[in-house]
């Protein structure tokens, strides 16, 4: 068998475990997971490096995962910016894998999905999750009759994306379906994202873990300065939400809550760079932000990325010489954890 190459886009509704597949077949965290709705608001890369090995796959492959935003209807600018996300991610892959709840029951925001799947006409895998959960496997059949009624499935493949039962099987799948074709990415390389963004969604995680109500979707992350260093790398963001007693409940009694979320976050992000990180984290309110398409269209990495090189003349994450956006007294100073 030769090479074989290919843009796989992972689509589901908000919870299905797009992003917790995503990370286990990559091997590596790209993506942030909460039991939160929307979770996932980028399209994000993760490539699988298939090896060589005797039998399938002699000559190796390259799946380059696309994981998408969940699927829904939307009611804002940031919503149709996600929806945008998935669409464009459907237009040029290989494969979809549809993945669905094992534990919920089939409704419309299922079918919206489907619906979305029919318009390029891909092939695409039904990928049934969390199917540790039922006791009972002989309620799996019934379940696939129900889904292959409804689209036209080439392959239907029962997985536990969080206990990575089942995988292996899938890659041999998907590799298979992949047209013969050169690597897109070097074989240490994991993902597209650039350090600054997975910086950004590793504090909003934080905040999604550490907030509840309606704090976790009314904010977002914005990196204001990002300086790589050999030993040290310097970053400062932040956390936009849309009212100030939004604000309020980030920054927590004497700062604590903003404390505690920039401790969290210092520590993974220290763990993805492999420096030392001193981390200074600002929350500002921007009301109604989330139906700014301005606004909502600057959280793009890749524009943002676009605006770095124009200003910069170069794409490298430490070409970073302007100082970070201040929001008002309300910081998280890390100076004493980070710089030792």
């Amino acid at each position: 068998m030769p090479f074989r190459s290919g843009f796989v886009c992972i689509l589901g509704r908000p919870n299905a475990g797009k992003s917790t597949l995503l990370n286990a077949l990559v091997g590596e965290k790209l993506a942030i997971i909460s039991p939160k709705p929307q979770t996932t608001r980028n399209r994000i890369q993760g490539v699988v490096h298939v090896p060589k090995r005797k039998g399938k796959h002699k000559d190796g492959g390259q799946i380059v995962l696309v994981d998408t935003p969940g699927v829904h209807k939307p009611d804002s600018s940031l919503g149709r910016k996600m929806m945008v996300e998935v669409r464009e991610a459907l237009e040029g892959c290989d494969l979809v894998l549809v993945i669905m709840d094992v534990t919920r029951k089939f409704d419309p925001r299922d079918q919206f999905a489907l619906d979305l799947l029919r318009r390029p006409k891909t092939k695409a895998f039904l990928i049934l999750n969390k199917v540790d959960l039922i006791r009972e496997k002989s309620k799996l059949l019934p379940l696939i009759e129900q889904y292959r009624k409804l689209y036209n499935f080439a392959e239907v493949i029962p997985i536990s994306a969080l206990k990575r039962n089942g995988l292996d099987t899938l890659l041999d799948m998907v590799i298979a379906t992949l047209p013969a074709g050169p690597a897109y990415f070097p074989e240490d390389q994991i993902t597209d994202q650039p350090a600054r963004f997975m910086a950004a969604e590793i504090i909003r995680e934080q905040v999604l873990v550490n907030t509840s109500e309606e704090i976790p979707y009314a904010t977002t992350v914005l990196v204001d300065n990002f300086e790589e260093g050999a030993r040290l790398t310097r970053i400062a963001a932040t956390i936009y939400c849309e009212r100030e007693g939004q604000k309020g409940i980030l920054v927590g009694k004497g700062g604590s809550m903003l404390k505690k979320i920039g401790t969290s976050a210092r520590l993974q992000i220290e763990r993805m760079m492999g420096t030392k990180v001193f981390l200074e984290l600002y929350a500002k309110a921007e009301p109604g932000w989330r139906d700014s398409r301005r606004f909502v269209e600057e959280l793009d990495w890749r524009r943002q990325l676009e605006h770095r090189m124009r200003e910069h003349g170069t794409p490298q994450e430490k070409a970073e010489p302007t100082a970070p956006t201040i929001a008002g007294d309300d910081r998280n100073d890390d100076r004493n954890q980070t710089e030792d």
